[in-house]
């Protein structure tokens, strides 16, 4: 029989203070396996780093008792996390079927063409400005967004700016790089990346929590059910006793 010895990291770990220790820790609690909360653990370490360091690998790994094998399979599989330094503004442009037909690569290219310099667009997960720094934007294409009757949309730190063509897109990214933060079309009132992060991983200080009240649907995405009411729709009830269908037989 053999054991597995655990795994000594020589990655400095440090940045991960006893705050984020104790952080840690309470994410850990939330689930009956201690793996199981590799997901929002590596939201924290993106709400210290703006990213998923080979340190923040290494600092859940050393938090779950899994090899950085382990975390590294999960963190380099899922597109929100980030493994280069993020600006304080992660715009994720949708350029799916229906966005993009609506608009959405017209979007997309314009604020490549303006976040970009020397004659150069910017890139896929690419950053203009210092990555963290005020007025700094982290700009990515995105599959689809989730809310198809309001495209072509776009989100800013995870929040939905619905509706946009290149002009409105275009301003409001330049607010963005003036330090401003024009407000969502529905949610919470916008925050930089490493605090939308730190809310992902399910913690909420330094927001008012007003803000997490605020309106989510939209007129659109309610009409079918608003409709239904008016007008006393149902949908056909099920008997108790119905049978249910016949699988089909195996060849």
């Amino acid at each position: 029989m053999t054991t597995t010895q655990p795994e000594q990291s020589t990655v400095d770990i440090s940045i991960f203070g006893d705050d984020i220790v104790e952080k840690a820790q309470q994410i850990i609690a939330r689930y009956p396996v201690a793996r199981s909360a590799l997901l929002p653990m590596l939201h924290l370490v993106q709400s210290v780093e703006g990213h998923v360091s080979q340190a923040g690998i290494a600092f859940c790994a050393a938090q779950l008792d899994l090899t950085t094998a382990e975390v590294s399979a999960v963190a380099t599989f899922y597109t929100m996390y980030k493994r280069r330094p993020c600006g304080e503004h992660l715009v994720s442009v949708c350029t799916n079927t229906l966005c993009a037909a609506l608009g959405g690569d017209a979007i997309y290219a314009k604020l490549r063409e303006q976040l970009g310099s020397d004659g150069k667009p910017l890139g896929h997960e690419e950053t203009a400005g210092a990555p963290g720094t005020p007025g700094s934007i982290t700009l990515e294409h995105a599959e689809c967004l989730a809310a198809c009757d309001l495209g072509p949309v776009l989100q800013v730190n995870y929040e939905f700016y619905d509706n946009q063509t290149p002009e409105s897109a275009s301003e409001l990214v330049e607010k963005l790089r003036n330090g401003e933060k024009p407000a969502p079309t529905r949610g919470a009132p916008l925050t930089d990346f490493k605090q939308a992060e730190l809310q992902l991983a399910g913690f909420f200080e330094g927001r008012d929590p007003a803000d997490n009240a605020g309106p989510s649907a939209s007129i659109e995405t309610v009409r079918g059910a608003k409709l239904a009411q008016e007008r006393g729709w149902t949908a056909p009830s099920m008997p108790d006793d119905a049978p249910l269908p016949a699988l089909p037989e195996k060849k």
